[in-house]
C-alpha cells in the first residue's frame, strides 16, 4: 500500500496563486480591484490604459494620497491593508476594498509594477512585484501608478479560458462604467490600444448617469430620493414604456458598491410587475445608503454579493419606494421625484402587503424559527452595539413609511349605453362642454379636455402643453384593472345580476373548473353555474365589467383557472386573472364615444395609479407640445 503524502505547508507563491483564482477571474477583475484602491485613496482623476483587452497591459494612474516608501513592499503582501484593523472595522466597512489580497494576487499571476508618491513626499518610489525587490526612486508628480503586464504569463492553463480581445475589453469597459456611475465626482478616462474609448468629466449623479446610460434614460426616468437616517434610496428608474429588450442597463449599489443581490433584484422586479410588456426589462441606476453595520459585504471575494441583517425591511423599502415612483397618476408629472421621507416616524402599519422576497440563507445548519430570523434579532454575540440596534429599529420603521399611500377609488367610466351620472364623483364625472375651455387651470386637468376621436381608437385632447393622444382601450384597461384590484383587496367587488343568464356551450373541463373554483369565482364577482354536462350559465358578473360580453369573459376566466389549476390564488396569479378580466371589460376600439365619455376617461386616468401604461406595459398616452407642432409645420421660420 502506497504511503499517504505527508502534511506540509504550501509555498507562499502557490498560496497567492490559489487565492488569485478567486480574485483574478479575468482582466476586468484586476481592473475592478485596482480602481477600488484608487478610489479609496481619495482620487479625483483616474486615467486607465488597456492593451489587448487587458491581457497585455492594464495601467491605472490616479492623483490620490499615494503610498509611503516603507509601505510599498507591504502593499504587495497578502492580507495587508490600511482599511481595517479589528473586527469592529470589518462590521462597519466604509471602503470599497478591505481584504488586502488584490495586489498580492495580481502580482502572483502577472508582472506588476507599483509607482507612488505620498502626499508631502519629496519624490516618488517604484517597486517591481518580484521576490526580493526593493523600492527605487522614480519620477511622478503625485498619486499612484499601478501597471500590470502579461496576465497569467506563469499560469498558461488559466489564460486558455480567456475570451477574445473584444470580449475581454467589453467586460473591462462595463467594469469602469459600474464604478464611474457611483463616483460622479471623479473624472475617469479609458483608452484601449491607444484609442480613447470615453472620457467622463466630474459632475453630478444625473450628468454621470446621462453620460453612461444616455440622455434619453434621464429624460424617460423617474428620479427617486426617499428615506433618511439608517436607509435611503436615491437614483433613477425608467418608466415601463421605455423598458429595454435586455437587462444590460440595471445598476444597483449599496453604499457605493455595485452589487448583484437576489433580494434587491426581486424587489425591483416586483415593483415593475404588471407594468412591463412581455419579456422587456427595466433600466435603473439606484443607490442604497444604509448603516454599514446593517449589511455584510464580506460574503464573496469579488464583493458583488451582500447580506442584509434585516433583509425583509430592505426588500419592503426598495419595493415600495420604486413602486410609488412608478405609480404617479397619468399626466401629473413626466419625471417625478419622490420627496424625502422621515426615517423615524414609527406609528404607522403597513398599508399594502409587499411580495414575499426570496428566503435569505444564513447558513447550512438546521432550520429552526430562530435560525430564520434576521441575525440582529437573534440572541447571539454579534458585536452589535446598542446604538446600532436602535438604528436597525429606526431603519425598519423607515421601510414601513414607504407603504402609506392609499390607492384611489374612482367611479367607472360611463359606457356608450349609460347616461352621465347626475351626481358627480370626486373625479368630476360631470362633463365639461363640448368645446374645451380656452384657459386651463394650472393644477387641474393635466390631460386636458377631449376634442374628438381618431378612427374610433384614439382620443385627441387639448391641454396647456399642446395635444394629448390617448389609446382609449389601453387606458380604460388600466383603470378597470386598478379598480378590480382595489375592490378585491377590500373584499368589496360589486356585482350585477344578469336579467337573462348567458348560457353557452362548454367543455367538460370548463364545467369541472367552474364547480371546483366556485369560491374563487364568487370572490371575483362571478356566479357561473352548470346547466348540464356541456353547458354553463353566467348569472352574475362584476359591475365594473358590465359592458363586457359575459360569455367571452367567462370563457377567458375559466381557461386561466383550468390551465393553472389553483383554488387559492397567489397575488401574482390573481393579478393576471384581473388583468384578463380588465382586458375583456375595457372599451373596444372602433367604438364611438361622446365628448363627455372621453372627458370622464381622461379624469379617471388622472386619478389612477400607473395609468401611463396598460396592463401589458404599453403606453396609454403621449404628449405633443406646441413647440413640437410648430417645428413640424415650420412655424416661425
Amino acid at each position: 500500500m502506497k504511503p499517504a503524502p505527508s502534511i506540509h505547508l504550501l509555498p507562499d507563491l502557490l498560496i497567492s496563486q490559489i487565492a488569485a483564482g478567486e480574485v483574478v477571474e479575468r482582466p476586468a477583475s484586476v481592473l475592478k480591484e485596482l480602481l477600488e484602491n484608487a478610489l479609496d485613496a481619495g482620487s479625483t482623476a483616474i486615467q486607465i490604459q488597456i492593451e489587448e483587452g487587458g491581457v497585455k497591459l492594464i495601467r491605472i494612474s490616479d492623483d490620490g494620497c499615494g503610498i509611503a516608501r516603507d509601505e510599498l513592499a507591504l502593499a504587495l503582501t497578502r492580507h495587508a491593508t490600511s482599511k481595517i484593523s479589528s473586527l469592529d472595522d470589518l462590521e462597519h466597512v466604509a471602503t470599497l476594498g478591505f481584504r488586502g489580497e488584490a495586489l498580492a494576487s495580481v502580482a502572483s499571476v502577472a508582472r506588476l509594477t507599483l509607482t507612488s508618491r505620498q502626499t508631502g513626499s519629496n519624490h516618488a518610489w517604484r517597486l517591481v512585484g518580484e521576490t526580493g525587490a526593493t523600492p527605487e526612486p522614480a519620477a511622478l508628480s503625485a498619486g499612484t501608478v499601478v501597471e500590470m503586464r502579461d496576465l497569467y504569463y506563469n499560469t498558461p492553463a488559466r489564460r486558455k479560458f480567456l475570451k477574445a480581445e473584444a470580449t475581454e475589453f467589453a467586460h473591462c469597459a462595463e467594469t469602469v462604467k459600474r464604478i464611474a456611475l457611483a463616483h460622479p465626482g471623479v473624472a475617469i478616462s479609458l483608452a484601449h490600444n491607444g484609442r480613447t474609448s470615453f472620457q467622463l468629466a466630474r459632475g453630478d449623479a444625473a450628468a454621470r448617469a446621462g453620460a453612461i446610460l444616455g440622455e434619453d434614460f434621464i429624460a424617460e426616468a423617474r428620479h427617486i430620493d426617499t428615506g433618511a437616517g439608517p436607509i435611503r434610496l436615491v437614483g433613477h428608474c425608467s418608466l415601463p414604456a421605455h423598458s429595454r429588450a435586455r437587462n444590460d442597463a440595471q445598476y444597483c449599489y449599496v453604499n457605493g458598491r455595485f452589487v448583484r443581490d437576489k433580494l434587491l433584484a426581486h424587489a425591483l422586479r416586483e415593483a415593475y410587475q404588471d407594468m412591463l410588456h412581455g419579456s422587456r426589462h427595466p433600466a435603473y441606476c439606484l443607490f442604497i445608503e444604509i448603516d454599514p453595520a446593517a449589511v455584510d459585504v464580506n460574503v464573496h471575494p469579488a464583493k458583488t454579493e451582500v447580506r442584509f441583517r434585516d433583509s425583509r425591511a430592505v426588500h419592503q423599502f426598495v419595493f415600495h419606494a420604486v413602486q410609488k415612483a412608478l405609480s404617479t397618476p397619468a399626466g401629473r408629472e413626466t419625471a417625478g421625484t419622490i420627496a424625502p421621507m422621515p426615517a423615524t416616524t414609527a406609528s404607522t402599519a403597513l398599508a399594502t402587503p409587499s411580495p414575499r422576497p426570496p428566503s435569505p440563507s444564513y447558513g447550512s445548519s438546521g432550520g429552526g424559527a430562530a435560525e430564520n430570523r434576521p441575525r440582529f434579532m437573534r440572541q447571539e454575540s454579534l458585536h452589535v452595539s446598542e446604538p446600532a440596534a436602535r438604528a436597525y429599529y429606526a431603519f425598519s420603521q423607515a421601510a414601513q413609511e414607504a407603504t402609506n399611500t392609499p390607492v384611489p377609488v374612482i367611479a367607472p367610466i360611463p359606457t356608450a349605453t349609460d347616461s352621465i351620472r347626475a351626481e358627480p364623483t370626486p373625479q368630476a364625472d360631470e362633463a365639461p362642454p363640448t368645446a374645451p375651455p380656452t384657459a386651463l387651470p394650472a393644477d387641474e386637468a393635466p390631460l386636458g379636455y377631449a376634442l374628438g376621436q381618431l378612427h374610433g381608437i384614439y382620443i385627441l385632447a387639448q391641454n396647456r402643453q399642446g395635444l394629448v393622444l390617448v389609446d382609449m382601450h389601453a387606458a380604460h384597461e388600466r383603470i378597470l384593472y386598478e379598480k378590480l384590484k382595489t375592490a378585491l383587496d377590500q373584499r368589496q367587488v360589486p356585482t350585477q345580476a344578469l336579467l337573462i343568464p348567458a348560457v353557452f356551450s362548454a367543455s367538460a373541463i370548463d364545467v369541472a373548473s367552474a364547480e371546483e373554483h366556485s369560491e374563487v369565482l364568487q370572490a371575483l364577482g362571478f356566479d357561473i353555474a352548470a346547466m348540464g354536462p356541456t353547458q354553463l350559465a353566467v348569472r352574475r358578473t362584476p359591475a365594473l365589467l358590465q359592458a363586457a360580453d359575459p360569455t367571452e369573459l367567462a370563457r377567458a376566466l375559466l381557461a386561466e383557472l383550468s390551465e393553472h389549476g389553483v383554488s387559492q390564488l397567489t397575488t401574482a396569479r390573481r393579478n393576471e386573472l384581473l388583468a384578463t378580466m380588465a382586458c375583456h371589460g375595457a372599451v373596444r376600439a372602433r367604438r364611438q364615444l361622446a365628448i363627455p365619455e372621453m372627458n370622464a376617461l381622461l379624469r379617471q386616468m388622472e386619478a389612477t395609479e400607473r395609468a401611463d401604461q396598460c396592463n401589458h406595459g404599453r403606453p396609454t398616452w403621449t404628449q405633443l407640445s406646441l413647440a413640437e407642432l410648430d417645428r413640424l409645420f415650420l412655424r416661425g421660420r
